[in-house]
């Protein structure tokens, strides 16, 4: 398939705010049972889920570049009932909302002496708002999961692997904040971010080794209905591309993919584990910030690989270009 950049940025940008959100939920719960400091109502809470906000909405916005007609765009909410595409619209602007009223719980509660209603109306709040983040991770992997015919992408794993990638970009990023707004949640959340990173891999790798494995169901013959034992396409049989050749294949060489799979992996997962591990050990905490650079890249990278691994059955018609 042909990765489009507006949908690597939507999926990764609000995959990091999810995960970011469930952090600063995760701290909240720590810090009510005495596991890590409390920390300042508005200076973290109301500020990192302020940072939420921005991941979120800047790829609601990417969302509509690949939009034919981005002023129809309320319509893919219409088929709700069958989409999963459709849930999706309409779970992630529930979830901004919930963002948005979680971190206003914390504004408002800020500088005042906390009553256990204001801990009620903050952890119901941040409690929803975890459970429409999953079910937002579910919608955005099972628009591609749900896709039999895409055999890369029809698995669990997929939905695993949006999820893991996710937390795991989201707890680096609330380590990072945490060097600005918390330092006493520096170590708690890289901690965090090293697990998750680490199982996000062993996901992926999974998911890699799996794919590698298929082989196509359909060849040329049970395709066009010619048993003839040898079958080769000379041309795509018009002058000019075609939507079918423009948007079902990638159009890369086999190295470049095998180049961008290394990258990825190395970017996405290596790297951050190291500088995770590092930032535990003592390491400066500044480099919980190229950490999460460097894999915030790198799952571009493997969102890129994502969509160019899934092999169209169409592509049987259009060896010449694929």
């Amino acid at each position: 398939m042909r990765p489009a950049f507006s949908v690597l940025l939507l999926t990764t940008l609000i995959g990091a705010g999810q995960g970011l959100f469930i952090a600063l939920f995760v701290a909240e719960l720590a810090g009510l049972a005495g596991l890590v400091p409390k920390q300042d109502e508005r200076a973290f809470y109301a500020n990192g889920s302020l940072l939420a906000l921005i991941f979120l909405v800047a790829g609601l916005v990417a969302s509509f570049f690949h939009l034919g007609r981005p002023e129809r765009a309320w319509r893919a909410a219409a088929m709700w009932r069958t989409s999963w595409l459709s849930r999706e619209v309409i779970v992630l602007p529930a979830f901004i909302a919930l963002v948005l009223l979680f971190g206003a719980t914390h504004v408002a509660s800020a500088g005042s002496e906390p009553s256990s209603a204001g801990f009620d109306v903050s952890l119901a709040l941040g409690a929803a708002g975890v459970l429409v983040a999953l079910a937002l991770f579910v919608c955005t992997a099972m628009i591609y999961a749900c896709l039999p015919f895409l055999r890369e992408w029809a698995s669990p794993l997929t939905i695993a692997n949006f999820a893991l990638l996710g937390c795991a970009s989201g707890f680096t990023l609330a380590a990072a904040f945490a060097v600005m707004a918390a330092p006493g949640l520096i170590r708690f959340f890289a901690g965090w971010a090293f697990v998750l990173t680490l199982l996000a891999a062993a996901f992926r790798v999974a998911s890699l080794v799996r794919n590698a494995r298929l082989r196509p169901k359909s060849t040329l013959q049970t395709a066009i209905g010619i048993k003839h034992p040898r079958i080769v396409q000379r041309s795509m049989g018009f002058m000019g591309g075609s939507f079918n050749t423009r948007e079902f294949f990638h159009g890369r060489p086999l190295a470049a993919l095998r180049s961008i799979k290394g990258i990825f992996l190395a970017a996405a997962f290596a790297i951050p584990i190291l500088l995770l591990a590092a930032v535990w050990y003592g390491a400066p905490a500044t480099l919980l910030f190229v950490a999460f650079v460097v894999q915030y890249l790198g799952l571009l990278a493997e969102r890129w690989y994502f969509f160019a691994e899934a092999n169209h059955p169409q592509n049987l018609y259009y060896q010449a270009i694929a």
